[in-house]
């Protein structure tokens, strides 16, 4: 089985995951309230929040620098692009997973940008999911 990925999906998967990194901190402050929230833990606690809200954003701001300098290697079926499309397939495919199982969407507040918002967050996730878990399949056959 061969299964063809072209780079532009690479490049736009690429293009979305900086999108999400550079909007996650207004998603955070506009939709969620989540500094007031995070500044009812304890001072340990809000700085690891804090912390992991970081490498959230880090780590998809770095897929989709990979993904858009090096559209090529990330399908070139050498171990390091199985390894690494297997770890970006597992983070999205668990995003997805984790979204559907535990952030139910009747939480977004009901303004009208949010839900369109919502459901484009959504889409873009399930779409990372889908490119990289074809990458790694590709990878691996």
């Amino acid at each position: 089985m061969n299964i063809q990925i072209p780079n532009w999906l690479i490049i736009l998967s690429g293009c979305g995951q900086i999108f999400t990194a550079l909007i996650y901190p207004y998603i955070r402050h506009q939709v969620f309230d989540w500094y007031n929230d995070v500044k009812q833990l304890k001072p340990l606690n809000q700085e690891i929040a804090k912390t992991y809200g970081r490498y959230i954003q880090g780590l998809n701001f770095s897929f989709g620098l990979i993904a858009i300098l090096l559209p090529n290697d990330l399908k070139n079926q050498s171990n390091l692009a199985i390894a690494i499309t297997g770890l970006i397939a597992a983070y999205w495919v668990g995003k997805v997973a984790t979204q559907v199982a535990y952030y139910p969407m009747y939480d977004i507040p009901k303004k009208k940008l949010f839900k369109i918002g919502s459901y484009g967050m959504n889409t873009l996730f399930v779409l990372f999911a889908i490119v990289y878990t074809l990458l790694c399949v590709h990878n691996i056959l």
